[in-house]
């Protein structure tokens, strides 16, 4: 079984900035895109940013010039740089890795913007 692990959530300060980073248990073959989604309380998950096989990027408009999606040299590897962050950025944040065949999740890591 394939697990998806995320890490670099935490409290920052509006403005702040943090890295997410999500890494594959075990490499997954033929991933056409990767991407990271974000679930606030009492709302339902919503896209944040994805990333296809050959580097093309796709934002939600409320993180575009704040966000920035890339992925890494490890294979399955994925971040999320998030900068200029705001009270509105507060979720919990998974990433995503699809392909035709599987469509794997991490458990998700908070974020919280607050003063």
């Amino acid at each position: 079984q394939v697990q998806l692990v995320e890490s670099g959530g935490g409290l920052v300060q509006p403005g702040g900035s943090l890295r997410l980073s999500c890494s594959a248990s075990r490499s997954i073959p033929s991933v056409n895109l990767m991407g990271w989604y974000r679930q606030a309380p009492g709302k339902q998950r919503e896209l944040v940013a994805t990333i296809t096989r050959v580097g093309n990027t796709n934002y939600a408009d409320s993180v575009k010039g704040r966000f920035t999606i890339s992925r890494g040299n490890a294979v399955n590897t994925v971040y999320l740089q998030m900068n200029s962050l705001k009270p509105e950025d507060t979720a919990i944040y998974y990433c995503n890795q699809w392909s035709p065949a599987y469509n794997y999740w991490g458990q998700g890591t908070q974020v919280t913007v607050s003063s």
